[in-house]
């Protein structure tokens, strides 16, 4: 379905109608669609609800700039118009900063959250410079290598194959944009302020992320645990989605159980 505004036709994708809901956001250039193979599997106990956000995917933003604030305020407007009152909140990678923003603004509507190899700092990094000229040069060049580099597990030739065609429904402006704008956000400085719990995920064999971050990330937070997953490279929602989907289930609760006693 789309949600439409006069800035956005926001693509979203919801599933299942369980108990309790979960809402998550894809990464960088990543869309909604990174969270479809395990929400193809918690949809039968829970409500599943994936949209892409701006720069992404099926979604077609007016704005001429993409910004930070606009990504938090995008998620508030889906939850919104969707009638989310209160929900499980997760992120893939870069969606990882907007989803702990949202949780710091308004940490009453979010009874849990999932964060999966995520980034979430301010830091303008070489890495971060070498994806921009890369995306200002040769655009498909730079996604065919970034998905190479974030799916190193040998099982998963569909997987690459499937993520290329995701982030080229992205565009080189967008990509710029969606990278630039995180820089000098703070968020590391307010995670201590979050009271609900947190599930840390982390492929062990992550290029694009180190293992240090979600271990500093899941040591700042209140009620965090971490759980890497061996062998995974940086998307283990496309790659290993059962184990996701048997942790979330776990450290949740069956259908949302342990959040209902909560």
């Amino acid at each position: 379905m789309y949600l439409k505004t006069s800035d956005v036709s926001m693509f979203v994708q919801s599933f299942g109608n369980g108990p309790q809901t979960i809402v998550a956001q894809g990464g960088w250039v990543g869309s909604g669609e990174l969270w479809l193979p395990v929400f193809e599997r918690l949809s039968k106990s829970w409500r599943t609800v994936a949209y892409d956000h701006r720069g992404t995917g099926a979604t077609i933003s007016r704005e001429p700039r993409i910004t930070f604030d606009l990504l938090v305020s995008d998620l508030f407007f889906v939850l919104d118009r969707l009638e989310v009152k209160r929900c499980v909140l997760a992120g893939e990678s870069a969606g990882a900063a907007v989803v702990l923003e949202a949780a710091l603004r308004q940490p009453g509507r979010f009874s849990g959250l999932i964060l999966v190899d995520g980034r979430y700092t301010g830091e303008r990094t070489p890495q971060r410079d070498r994806l921009i000229e890369g995306c200002r040069h040769d655009f498909a060049s730079t996604m065919a290598a970034f998905v190479d580099a974030c799916v190193p597990e040998e099982d998963c030739e569909a997987e690459r194959e499937w993520g290329k065609k995701i982030v080229m429904r992205s565009n080189a402006d967008a990509a710029i944009g969606l990278l630039e704008c995180m820089e000098g956000i703070d968020i590391e400085s307010r995670l201590g302020q979050l009271p609900m719990p947190a599930l840390v995920i982390h492929g062990s064999r992550d290029a694009i992320a180190p293992l240090a971050s979600s271990q500093k990330l899941a040591a700042s937070l209140q009620r965090a645990t971490l759980a890497v997953i061996d062998g995974a490279g940086h998307v283990p929602t496309v790659t290993r989605p059962d184990w996701l989907t048997n942790k979330i289930e776990e450290f949740f609760g069956a259908g949302g159980a342990k959040l209902r006693q909560e």
